[in-house]
């Protein structure tokens, strides 16, 4: 894998246009963890305890997606990606495989949400707010910027979770 295989955010960019190509980028960079292997590849856990996979990784940035963009942005109350409580604090946040379902129509479920979110975000200054709900420590306005600020940190964390997967599956390294 090289970095050539997704777009590099430019070098010198408004603020609005990095933010958009930085989470470009992240999201990219998931679909490159995740191509060429098998449905039974993408559901190799990572190691003891851990039940975290691949394909459970793009249920969880589908639903990510779905939560700061719609829930949070717009202020929608919308049904979870893949059933289940809608408040992640409340499930597995997207990660539980149980129900089956493939990669074509998990991968399908996540490029979903995120041509909503880069909808949304188009009609959207980086000063609109949506509201946080009550948690412990944090809750209330929060700015578009800081969604995709958030947005970027969530999807490297993961991208940081899907290398160590992905070499674990067939032994690919690279960014």
């Amino acid at each position: 894998m090289t970095t050539f295989d997704r777009p590099i955010p430019p070098l010198t960019a408004d603020e609005r246009t990095g933010l958009e190509a930085w989470l470009e980028f992240q999201r990219e960079t998931l679909a490159v963890k995740c191509r060429d292997l098998t449905d039974e590849q993408l559901r190799e856990a990572a190691v003891p305890p851990s039940n975290m996979t691949l394909l459970g990784l793009v249920r969880h940035l589908a639903e990510v997606e779905r939560n700061w963009f719609r829930r949070i942005l717009l202020g929608e109350e919308v049904p979870p990606v893949f059933g289940g409580a809608a408040d992640l604090g409340e499930t597995d946040g997207g990660f539980d495989l149980d129900d089956g379902l493939g990669q074509e129509e998990v991968f399908a479920r996540w490029r979903a949400e995120t041509d909503s979110s880069r909808k949304i975000c188009a009609a959207h200054g980086l000063e609109d707010t949506g509201l946080l709900p009550p948690n412990p420590g944090v809750e209330g306005p929060v700015n578009l910027r800081w969604i995709y600020v958030h947005m970027i940190e969530e999807y490297a964390r993961h991208n940081g979770h899907a290398d160590l997967i992905r070499e674990r599956v067939d032994g690919v390294t690279g960014v």
